[in-house]
């Protein structure tokens, strides 16, 4: 292992990308190798672990405790947890979710989150800080949660607001630097 650690050093990232799905599907899939890396946390063993999170986007902490593995109906893309969460049974995590912990020492809320059984956490979802998701809990697309739910519940984000103007709006795009030059003089 560790001379495969010194040939890897040579290699470029893309062929460490393929390189860390053939090593960690060798070893039964990303959950067991997951699990793998929770229990023996070589430098070896997390550095393949991170490259095949990078080559998804995604961030899953080795040490975010899952009871079961999670539904991911579109895949790793962009999902990431946190080392301290928790998160029960027959869950389902879309895309772009962020399971995060706050960790600033001020906070009513530093922790991490601890999801209960089969919740739905809908696409591009925020849950955030030391918060209790009961079970069976909905929670929807782009919602960001930073306060406890209760079991048997649905979050959702406020209903969406339309401002109607009376003259055309000008939606011609300009580049940043273009807008920055022109209003500096």
């Amino acid at each position: 292992m560790k001379k495969l650690l010194r040939m890897m050093k040579f290699f470029n990232h893309r062929i460490l990308y393929h390189l860390s799905t053939y090593i960690i599907e060798y070893y039964g899939g990303f959950w067991s190798y997951k699990s793998k890396c929770k229990k023996n946390p070589t430098s070896l063993n997390s550095k393949i672990y991170e490259f095949y999170l990078e080559k998804y986007n995604c961030g899953i902490s080795q040490f975010a405790e899952f009871k079961s593995n999670p539904a991911l109906p579109h895949g790793l893309s962009g999902i990431f947890i946190s080392s301290g969460a928790v998160i029960g049974s027959d869950c389902i995590i879309f895309q772009q979710v962020t399971i995060g912990s706050n960790t600033f020492a001020d906070s009513k809320s530093s922790g991490a989150p601890t999801i209960g059984d089969n919740v739905f956490i809908g696409a591009g979802a925020k849950v955030i800080g030391n918060v209790k998701i009961g079970n069976n809990v909905r929670i929807g697309a782009n919602a960001i949660v930073v306060k406890d739910v209760p079991s048997n519940s649905t979050v959702i984000i406020g209903s969406i607001r339309t401002i109607v103007k009376d003259v055309k709006l000008n939606n011609t795009y300009s580049d940043y630097t273009k807008f920055q030059y022109n209003n500096d003089n």
